[in-house]
């Protein structure tokens, strides 16, 4: 263990080394397991309700149902879930900000104008998009979603001053949001897939959809991972961490292109999905404390997890019709954070 190490795990508050590990084990367990189920739940489910398996597996239409339509959904929902919960865990540690998310930044804003710029050039509908097309909407939010949070990080004049990168990331969302706006208006024809985006939307996922977002998903995951003891530095301080001797530029540099490539996957494919960045480290947090290595992992699985989830529900809430999974996960996930807000209030009292 070299002295960084040691100084970093000195001041990591927390159990015994060997609790979070079995605790950060256990909840891995629980977040697959859990995973799986919602996989089975979601490819069983439709908009007019709950159809079993067993019955598609004797009918081929249902089957084909079932592996083009709803399993890829699903399976997509959890892919997009798990980036944004990378980019709301890397976002938070990164800027020492437990507010901080992927959206917030201005890397969502920038996605979308990106998105909107290609839509209007190309001027086809999303569900009409190749393949090819997809691949192109990926690369254009990641270099807007990169240009967003280059653009925040220039006018904050870095990640020092907490304020002034929050207040930075809300003047580039809007700046950003207004031009958007301005695009879509010279090109109405993208309105509908603007709209489909804006809201959040896990409808038009498919198999290459989910190809492009497992492909992006475990290098950002690993990179995350190997870079997460600067994370673990920052936590105690920007002079603390350059005293530790840890190659800051480099990997906040590596940082920040895993928030914005994660995030602009994320948004290309399902659109804006709110609060499943910010909530997924706070939960992971609130069941096991554990360093940045594994929360940025177990955030990925919670993200994945909870738009999953939220996917299943918007299918049966109002069935056969469908809710918008970005409104629906912007409401339970607000709700829940206003809960957490609220016992810590309560304990912070009690104190």
């Amino acid at each position: 263990m070299t002295t960084a190490d040691r100084t970093i795990a000195h001041h990591t508050p927390g159990p015994t080394p060997a609790a979070p590990r079995s605790r950060a084990a256990v909840l891995v367990t629980g977040l697959l397991a859990l995973s799986l189920l919602a996989a089975v739940v979601g490819a069983s489910v439709g908009s007019t309700g709950f159809e079993s398996l067993l019955r598609a597996a004797r009918d081929p239409v249902a089957w084909q149902i079932v592996t083009d339509i709803r399993l890829p959904r699903t399976l997509g929902a959890w892919l997009a879930g798990a980036l944004l919960g990378l980019a709301g865990a890397v976002a938070q540690g990164l800027f020492r900000n437990p507010l901080a998310d992927p959206f917030l930044l201005g890397s969502a804003s920038g996605a979308m104008l990106a998105v909107a710029v290609a839509l209007a050039l190309w001027g086809a509908p999303v569900a009409a998009a190749s393949w090819v097309a997809k691949l192109g909407l990926t690369g254009a939010a990641f270099v807007g979603a990169l240009g967003g949070v280059l653009l925040t990080l220039l006018l904050a004049q870095g990640v020092q001053h907490t304020l002034r990168l929050l207040l930075a990331g809300v003047v580039v969302g809007y700046v950003l949001g207004a031009v958007k706006d301005l695009v879509t208006l010279a090109a109405p024809d993208v309105l509908t897939g603007m709209l489909s985006f804006m809201l959040g939307n896990t409808g038009l996922i498919g198999w290459d959809a989910c190809g492009v977002m497992a492909a992006v998903l475990v290098p950002l995951a690993l990179l995350a991972w190997a870079s997460a003891r600067v994370l673990d530095g920052l936590s105690l301080g920007e002079a603390t961490a350059h005293s530790l001797g840890l190659p800051l530029a480099p990997l906040r540099a590596t940082l920040i292109g895993v928030l914005a490539l994660a995030t602009g996957t994320a948004v290309a494919q399902a659109g804006l999905i709110g609060f499943v960045g910010l909530a997924a480290p706070h939960l992971v947090r609130g069941l096991a404390r554990v360093t940045h290595g594994p929360l940025v992992l177990l955030s990925a699985l919670a993200g994945g997890l909870l738009l999953a989830s939220a996917d299943i529900l918007s299918r049966v809430l109002i069935a056969p019709q469908e809710l918008p999974v970005g409104v629906l996960t912007a409401v339970l996930g607000g709700s829940y954070l206003l809960w957490l807000m609220y016992v810590r209030t309560r304990r912070g009292g009690q104190r």
